[in-house]
């Protein structure tokens, strides 16, 4: 099984059932080291689907006081590439450290992976 965050358009109940064929499982978390801010989803198949037009985006910051709350679903590893084709290409999927001491996938800012790269 894999981990995988949502802080946004993954913990809808329709989200999950036309990503993923189900509704989810999870356990509230904590993401260390990041904060959250908007990016504008150019994809008019995910704003349908979501239904907003702006989407949260997770930014690094690297300062472990910062921390953008959510939930950690276990899902399997056919899921996680259905969860890939849902995230717009401003997304880069990642794995994250979290208070619980787990570890899971996030989907943050590209440009900002790319910076720190």
């Amino acid at each position: 099984m894999e981990k995988l965050f949502s802080y946004g358009t993954l913990q809808l109940e329709s989200v999950q059932k036309e990503t993923f064929g189900r509704e989810l499982v999870g356990r509230k978390d904590s993401l260390l080291g990041y904060v959250l801010s908007q990016v504008k989803i150019k994809d008019q198949a995910v704003v349908k689907l979501s239904g907003k037009e702006f989407h949260p985006m997770l930014k690094y910051t690297g300062e472990m006081s910062d921390t953008v709350d959510g939930v950690v679903f276990e899902i399997t590893a056919a899921e996680l590439k259905h969860a890939d084709e849902y995230e717009v290409d401003e997304y880069i999927r990642i794995k994250g450290d979290f208070i619980s001491g787990q570890q899971a996938w996030i989907y943050a800012c590209a440009d900002e992976h790319k910076v720190k790269s």
